[in-house]
């Protein structure tokens, strides 16, 4: 199993894209803090992103996207000196699902955003930088120019279900970030992500991923990665924070969690099908890793009805 599918699958992942932004001369838009991941890509002209709190501006130009994994302000503009107005009034007045502001339309950017629960926060989110910037014309930004090219063709020749496909592409896109991600700076990123980029520990996140339920020591999944213990343990430890089976428990909770919200088995049955020998067994556990019983967590589910990922609606690029 691919250990990032994996997690991409269990939190849900959807996409919400919103109005376009057409812009030309001098102009300034000003966003509120994003809920979740936000994406712009520039698909005409250049731009530049301010973020809140990171000291350095990042210069866009034809091609280039970016995910803003934390809820900061930013701005997007023609230039530093441009007087910056609020998003919200702009989109707005979004005719045919465009917005203007400025004099002309020589840059425009498509977006959208994620939206992921707390979990997806924790598993995702917090291994990623603030921005992820992925500029145009290198070799590893085909597969994202790709899935843009064909979200702005669905976006502007509207045929049946655009907006689903759309929106489909958006997380094919998603995807396509994160792994660009991992490969041009792998110590850019932290947590399970980062083991990702390492092959020894990726060979090991994919053993535990493939068959989670299996009582699986370090020697065996040393040996699966053609390493001596203590070096998995050690190159473990480095990159995920955590021992392997420190983070096996943690992935079996995680797959108890969506269980416990998704279905009406048992907790028993579930019990079994993530590796434990007994309700009491996964109950200590999962009490461990969340503070509640997997029944007190199923009631809380329930009750507040928060999946992994939900839509969201739009608030500008």
């Amino acid at each position: 199993m691919d250990p990032l599918e994996d997690v991409l699958a269990l939190l849900e992942t959807r996409s919400h894209l919103s109005a376009a932004l057409a812009a030309g001369g001098r102009w300034a838009v000003r966003f509120a803090p994003p809920s979740g991941v936000k994406f712009n890509a520039v698909r005409r002209g250049r731009c530049r992103l301010e973020v809140d709190g990171l000291p350095e501006p990042v210069e866009l130009a034809a091609g280039d996207c970016y995910l803003l994994t934390r809820p900061l302000r930013f701005t997007l503009s023609s230039d530093p000196e441009a007087t910056a107005v609020d998003a919200g009034p702009v989109f707005a007045r979004a005719t045919g699902g465009v917005a203007r502001v400025g004099t002309g339309d020589d840059v425009y950017l498509i977006g959208g955003r994620f939206s992921f629960g707390e979990r997806a926060q924790e598993l995702l989110l917090d291994g990623l930088p603030p921005v992820v910037h992925v500029p145009a014309g290198t070799e590893q930004a085909d597969a994202v120019e790709w899935a843009l090219t064909a979200i702005e063709q669905e976006l502007h020749h509207r045929p049946p279900a655009s907006t689903l496909v759309a929106e489909h592409l958006a997380v094919i896109m998603l995807i396509h970030v994160v792994r660009l991600h991992l490969a041009r700076q792998p110590h850019a990123v932290s947590g399970w992500l980062s083991g990702l980029a390492d092959p020894v520990v990726a060979t090991a996140l994919a053993s535990m991923h493939e068959d989670p339920a299996r009582s699986w020591t370090v020697a065996e999944l040393a040996q699966a990665s053609a390493v001596s213990r203590s070096t998995l343990a050690a190159r473990f430890k480095e990159t995920v924070g955590q021992g392997p089976l420190e983070y096996l428990t943690r992935w079996r909770i995680e797959l108890a969690s969506r269980q416990l919200r998704a279905s009406t088995d048992t907790v028993a049955l579930i019990a079994h099908s993530v590796g434990y020998g007994s309700e009491s067994a996964l109950s200590v556990a999962f009490k461990r890793i969340t503070g509640m019983s997997p029944g007190a967590y199923r009631r809380q589910a329930g009750a507040f009805s928060d999946p992994g990922a939900v839509l969201v609606g739009a608030d500008g690029a």
